[in-house]
């Protein structure tokens, strides 16, 4: 089954513009939605300027939806756009959730999610052929990107120093 409905938090695309590899998503998937918190975040002040600049000119496989009401409320020790990016992929019944955070995806995974963090998609480009996945790496170790050390050095074992793009 190809993935059709993927909606995005925060974090992988922050990630993503700041180690350069942001166009790997469509690459990946035909078109990525993120709620209109999530652009929010991304324009946030405090945010780097990089990636402030690309949430300006958003892409248009990129789409900014309205996140609709939802019953079951996220819990609250999760941030705005991790609750609202859970409520619009379950309101839009997508076959993949982008995300990073503990909390958040064990929330969407216990709500039925299917969850990859920015790690899976450097995987996933790795395994592709659309990456360096070292150098990807590398890139990903220059920011404050928070991760378990083993699981950057299983996925560069693993995977080889894979070429692509």
């Amino acid at each position: 089954m190809s993935v059709q409905i993927v909606v995005a938090d925060t974090s992988p695309l922050h990630y993503l513009v700041l180690i350069g590899q942001i166009d790997l998503l469509p690459r990946l998937f035909a078109a990525v939605t993120i709620p209109i918190v999530v652009r929010d975040e991304l324009l946030h002040p405090n945010t780097p300027q990089s990636v402030r600049d690309w949430a300006t000119a958003l892409p248009p496989w990129l789409t900014v939806a309205t996140v609709p009401v939802h019953d079951e409320q996220a819990p609250q020790r999760l941030d705005p756009g991790e609750r609202a990016a859970i409520a619009l992929a379950l309101a839009l019944r997508a076959n993949l959730m982008l995300m990073d955070d503990r909390a958040g995806v064990s929330v969407a995974r216990a709500q039925g999610l299917v969850v990859v963090g920015t790690i899976g998609l450097l995987d996933l480009a790795g395994r592709r052929k659309l990456i360096d996945i070292g150098d990807a790496v590398a890139r990903l170790k220059t920011t404050n990107f928070r991760y378990r050390p083993s699981l950057l050095d299983a996925l560069l074992t693993g995977r080889g120093n894979r070429g692509g793009a």
